[in-house]
């Protein structure tokens, strides 16, 4: 950054020269110069596709932006995916006070010096002053502390490299399905209370995310009602899983024959519901992360 700011102050002053001693033409061509170092540099600062490791496309399009007043205040931990392997974020911390919210994530490497929350022609723009330097914590790690505009929306993020002396084009996500369900605001899941549904025996559509993006579950999905509670009969594609874990409770399979099929209970409508299911089709047990939605509107009474 100090050696394109020197080499552009350079050909600036040299422009003036020349336009005091009146050559119109020189001074033109200058300017020229001035013009293609800046570019040219803007252009060495940021890495190149060629020069990054794989892209992994974390922003899908039924992603819906969840914003800091959907969010009671306080501090949870929270789940950040990121679109380079490079960018490795250990553990992050989400603030949320006064309608706005912030995050400190601790980085898996010492390599950024500096984040800026835009991409990397932006953060060439822009002066040191928008730039957030690391901190080093007790540990020795480096965090950063970012502004968080939505969960569950891509955000553009620049790191730049101390080794390379580049900007790094980075897409993160923050994660709602990650944070417990007393984190959300009242309103912001629906509750079954809140669809004033009799005991009785119900069908409702459930949708699947998560994993390698093979497996699936049948829906619509058996759903039962009694005593102020709700159980989803959920049927896996497979008959690999041998148990769940819904809300910190365990679940053993009603049957593994054909499919593994749970009963399971809904903490909440039309929300991404976290969830873990143990799949055995690999050489050794691997709990897998997924999430599943229930969406209210779909309920019907059962046949």
């Amino acid at each position: 950054m100090k050696k394109f700011k020197a080499t552009v102050l350079a050909a600036v002053l040299a422009a003036g020269m020349m336009s005091t001693l009146g050559c119109a033409e020189e001074t033109e061509a200058v300017t020229e110069a001035v013009t293609e170092a800046a570019e040219g540099s803007t252009e060495s600062q940021v890495a190149s596709k060629e020069e990054m490791a794989p892209v992994e496309d974390i922003v899908t399009d039924d992603m819906v932006p969840v914003y800091a007043d959907s969010i009671k205040d306080g501090v949870y931990s929270i789940k950040v995916d990121s679109s380079s392997s490079m960018f490795s974020i250990e553990e992050c911390e989400l603030t949320v006070a006064d309608g706005k919210m912030t995050a400190v994530m601790t980085m898996g490497g010492t390599g950024y010096l500096y984040l800026y929350m835009g991409t990397g022609e932006e953060a060439v723009a822009a002066t040191e002053e928008d730039y957030i330097p690391f901190v080093e914590n007790e540990e020795g790690a480096h965090t950063f502390e970012v502004p968080v505009e939505a969960l569950d929306m891509g955000v553009d993020c620049a790191a730049f490299s101390k080794k390379k002396e580049k900007w790094y084009d980075r897409t993160l996500v923050f994660r709602a399905d990650s944070l417990p369900q007393d984190a959300f605001a009242e309103g912001t899941i629906t509750a079954l209370a809140d669809l004033g549904l009799e005991d009785g025996s119900y069908q409702i559509e459930v949708s699947l995310e998560g994993g390698s993006g093979r497996a699936t579950v049948e829906s619509p999905a058996a759903l039962t009602v009694a005593d102020g509670a709700a159980t989803a009969t959920i049927i896996w594609s497979s008959n690999s899983y041998d148990y769940m874990i819904v809300n910190d409770e365990k679940l053993e399979p009603v049957t593994m024959e054909e499919h593994s099929t749970f009963e399971i209970p809904v903490t909440g409508f039309d929300w991404k519901m976290p969830v873990v299911a143990d799949t055995i089709a690999m050489s050794t047990p691997h709990e897998i992360e997924y999430t599943l939605c229930f969406d209210s509107a779909t309920i019907e009474k059962a046949e």
